[in-house]
């Protein structure tokens, strides 16, 4: 069963895996330019802008899906849910390991930046950002990442990290709240003033 490029956003990510687990090679090259951004920018905002361990995480998440490929059984999960818990379950193994590391020497991700002051506002922005979401509880800033930055519903956070929408709903807002505890000394000193 061969996918027609042109027809690619058509194509369900659960037909893709298991068009490939069939065999379908352009299945598996449609699917992985589709997950591959999400999961490396999921992955780098777990690690705390690591892309060099995000890319590590993609990888080996990417890998398992191709693994279980041929053993997807569709309506269970949906694909991106069961990425997002595998790269999840990485990402806290990673953070667990490297606990004794500061996590202020970890280098930030360079981006393309639009103008000089808008790329420094940005950058400080996004230092600030994920700073204070290093400061999260690993469970909390898994939430607030996959609601806020990733786009995921409750209901996909929910099964992804195996708990309640409730407890989704919890974690996200208390870990708001801590965000802009830990953010709001730094309104001004990072562009946010009122006119």
């Amino acid at each position: 069963m061969d996918m027609a490029l042109d027809a690619s956003s058509e194509v369900s990510d659960e037909a893709l895996l298991v068009a490939f687990g069939n065999g379908d090679r352009e299945a598996a090259m449609l699917l992985t330019a589709r997950l591959t951004p999400r999961v490396m920018g999921f992955a780098a905002r777990m690690l705390g802008g690591d892309r060099a361990e995000a890319e590590d995480v993609t990888q080996e998440a990417m890998l398992r899906l191709w693994k279980i490929a041929p053993d997807w059984r569709q309506g269970e999960a949906k694909v991106t849910t069961w990425l997002y818990r595998v790269t999840s379950n990485l990402c806290t193994d990673r953070l667990r390991k490297r606990r004794g590391v500061d996590l202020d020497a970890v280098p930030e991700p360079e981006d393309d930046r639009p103008g000089a002051v808008a790329g420094m506002i940005e950058a400080d922005r996004a230092r600030a950002l994920e700073a204070a979401l290093a400061e999260l509880p690993d469970r909390q800033r898994q939430a607030v990442v996959m609601r806020h930055l990733e786009g995921a519903t409750n209901p996909e956070i929910a099964e992804a990290m195996e708990i309640s929408v409730e407890a989704v709903e919890s974690l996200t807002a208390r870990g708001k709240r801590l965000l802009a505890k830990l953010l709001a000394g730094q309104r001004e000193e990072l562009g946010y003033v009122e006119d």
